[in-house]
């Protein structure tokens, strides 16, 4: 089963759950599904808007494809975070870490 989509906007590679959760039980199909989007794309923006629940391992994921990004000067962007998952992200100071937009037209205007 695919957990994301990938679709282009302008310049951006916008990749979609296809899933309410990223937990213990797909974060790592979550890397590896995305790994292609990371390795071909210079600005990757994520929309959370489906998921609900996000673990620490869905987290380290994230995390993961942050410090890729990083490493390789790539802009990596979260959007559309819910409320149980931008409480989560706000008391582990995560929102400090992530680049966190309320949506892909406030990331356009920021990068533009």
């Amino acid at each position: 089963m695919e957990l994301i989509t990938r679709h282009q906007h302008n310049t951006q590679t916008i990749i979609t759950f296809n899933t309410t959760s990223l937990d213990a039980s797909n974060a790592d199909t979550f890397r590896k599904q995305i790994r292609a989007s990371l390795e071909s794309s210079t600005k990757i923006a994520i929309d959370m808007s489906s998921l609900s629940f996000v673990d620490s391992s869905g987290l380290g994921a994230l995390l993961s494809c942050l410090r890729y990004c990083t490493e390789q000067g790539s802009s990596f962007a979260l959007y559309g975070l819910q409320r149980p998952v931008s409480a989560l992200f706000e008391l582990m100071r995560m929102h400090r870490v992530f680049q966190v937009f309320n949506s892909l037209d406030e990331i356009a205007g920021v990068q533009a």
